[in-house]
Parts: C-alpha cells; structure tokens; sequence
C-alpha cells in the first residue's frame, strides 16, 4: 500500500525526472535572460525605454574582463547612447510615418548610414596585435585575380577621383578588407580606405558605384596611419552605404 512508504509512489526514476524538468525549466529561463544582454535595454521610437518582450526581465549587470589590458565592460547596461544628437526629424506627429536626416544625410548617421558606437580601438588578433593592416606591411603578396593597385578609381558619376594604392588585409582570416584610394587634389588629396564589398575590380579600373566624385573628400579618414579602429570600420563603412541612398535625390525617389 501507499501509506506503507514515506514517499509515496516515488522512486528514483521518477525522482529522476522531476530533477531534470526543473533544471530544464531553469536552463531555458537562463538562456533568455542571457539572451538579452546585447541591444537592451530596448527602447521605442521616442526613446523611451521599451518592453523587453519577454515575461522575464532584463538581467543585471555582468562584468567582463577584455583581454590584452583593454580594462572592463559591463553588460547589458549603457549600451544604448544618447538619442538626442540623433540628425532625425519626423515626417509627421502620428506614428507610422519614416524619420529623414536633419543634417546632411551623408554624415547623419541615420538610415543606411547608420553605425555602431563601437570601440575607438582596432580589433586584435590572439596575440594583441591589430588583425586589419596594408599588406605593404605583411609578408602576403597578391597571387590570383586581378591586382587593382595602380588602377584608377571610377566613382558612381564616373568622375575619375585617384587610383588604389594598397590593399589592407585581415590577417588571421587572410581576406582583403579595404582597398586604399590615393585621391587626386581636386577630390580632397590624401588616403582614404573603401570596403572590398563596395568596390567592384574591373579589367582597367575600380568601380565604386554608392558616392559621387564630390564625396570621396568626406570619406571618414583614420587616426593613425596604417591602423583602422573598430569605429573607424564603422563610419567608413556607413558613409559608403548612406551613397547608395543619399549620394543623389534621385536615388531617394521612389521606383515604380
């Protein structure tokens, strides 16, 4: 009978069991929380703080330690920077209408613009060195295709704007990132750096469709010779995509 056990029916397989179903319950409860650490706290359109779209709240603050002495972050706080140096205006009160850039929408930041506030620092390898560098500092020499140093640079007006001088190389995952672009004076002089996505490598030219002549003079330019930063990557890569929808009006238009 029942009554002639403390526990009842139970046993070790079912014991078993329940221990696992709790510890489940438990790890799946964990993993959505953890889940949230990077982009929350959520905010809305105003920038009010948002539902975090879960029944489960935000977790608190985890401390990672970075590696090769670039100090402490703590997650999932101050992830999210000031919205009020935002360059973007509604269209209208009512909501469901677009915000547009207030400021020149090359620079602004917004729409295909728009870029992370990552780290002014470039991204290293596992040995703390930085992982983009120009291959005229590497031992990597070019061995198929076509090699665009020399070549002309042809922007989205086919205005003729300098040639590329150096190709700046991932190193560990040994891929080309960026094409360096000596600019012609006229086109604002010095170096500036375009995505290998962006650029397309033609038989007698590079092709670089997103921005106009006029625009290669604001290309986002490093601090440091030879080194790009995590933020650097990211305003030079926003600026070439804010082309591909602001370089001219009539890119904006619609299409029918």
């Amino acid at each position: 009978m029942i009554n002639d056990y403390p526990f009842g029916n139970l046993d070790l397989a079912s014991l078993s069991l329940w221990v696992f179903f709790i510890f489940f319950v438990g790890l799946v409860i964990w993993l959505q929380r953890e889940n949230q650490r990077e982009g929350y706290p959520l905010v809305d359109e105003d920038g009010t703080r948002a539902d975090a779209g879960g029944i489960w709240p935000v977790p608190s603050d985890k401390t990672f330690i970075l590696p090769h002495g670039h100090g402490e972050k703590k997650l999932p706080s101050q992830q999210n920077v000031d919205r009020s140096d935002l360059a973007l205006s509604a269209v209208a009160k009512t909501g469901g209408f677009p915000f547009m850039p207030s400021l020149d929408p090359m620079k602004a930041g917004v729409g295909p613009g728009s870029w992370a506030p990552r780290s002014d620092l470039p991204e290293l390898d596992c040995h703390g060195k930085p992982k983009i560098v120009p291959m005229s500092t590497t031992d990597f020499h070019h061995a198929a295709g076509r090699d665009p140093r020399g070549m002309p640079v042809v922007a989205g007006d086919d205005a003729i704007v300098g040639m590329i001088s150096d190709m700046w190389v991932d190193e560990p995952e040994q891929l080309v990132r960026y094409l360096q672009i000596d600019l012609d004076p006229e086109f604002g002089g010095g170096a500036r750096l375009v995505p290998m996505t962006m650029a397309r490598i033609r038989s007698d030219r590079v092709q670089v469709r997103s921005i106009y002549g006029a625009h290669f003079a604001g290309v986002p330019t490093t601090a440091k010779p030879g080194e790009v930063t995590k933020l650097e990557e990211e305003k030079i890569m926003a600026y070439y995509g804010a082309g591909l929808l602001y370089a001219d009006e009539a890119r904006s238009a619609p299409r029918l």
